[in-house]
């Protein structure tokens, strides 16, 4: 039972950082072309910063979901399949943003995304509260990118 749990544990995590892999390969191509030309604001952090949060926040995304997949409570299923379509909407952000160069696009994602993650964490409560605490970090880091996102919608 404790190998079981171990692997799941590690697939969880490596899951969700794995998304984190999928959306660099629209981000990082950008940083220093696109992205080094747009207009930003003032408050918009430093780059090196991304990627450490970013890196953190999938990390406690999989020990939430790892949290929610173990539970022998039946409503975990439509738990994880909102915790996948997020997941999902989570790459498209990067794909929007920086892959098709779209703010606007990415604005649209991240709306959606923001609240889908508000829904997941819903969920998530009725399974785990330490499954919904885990994502707090991940839905504030979210609502400050939006804020960004906008931002740069209309400095551009």
């Amino acid at each position: 039972m404790k190998i079981k749990n171990t692997t799941l544990l590690l697939l969880s995590i490596t899951v969700t950082e794995g998304a984190g892999i999928i959306g660099s390969f629209f981000t990082v191509p950008a940083i220093p072309t696109w992205y080094a030309t747009i207009a930003k604001p003032s408050f918009n952090p430093p780059n090196w910063i991304f990627a450490p949060v970013w890196t953190l926040l999938f990390f406690l995304m999989g020990i939430s979901l790892y949290l929610v997949w173990t539970s022998a409570k039946r409503e975990k299923a439509h738990a994880l399949n909102v915790f996948w379509i997020h997941l999902a909407v989570n790459i498209l952000w990067s794909l929007f943003f920086f892959g098709l160069r779209s703010p606007i696009l990415g604005f649209i994602d991240i709306l959606i995304l923001l609240s889908l993650i508000a829904y997941t964490m819903q969920l998530f409560e009725r399974i785990n509260r330490w499954a919904m605490y885990l994502l707090i970090p991940y839905f504030l880091w979210t609502t400050c990118a939006t804020v960004l996102n906008l931002a740069i919608v209309f400095l551009n």
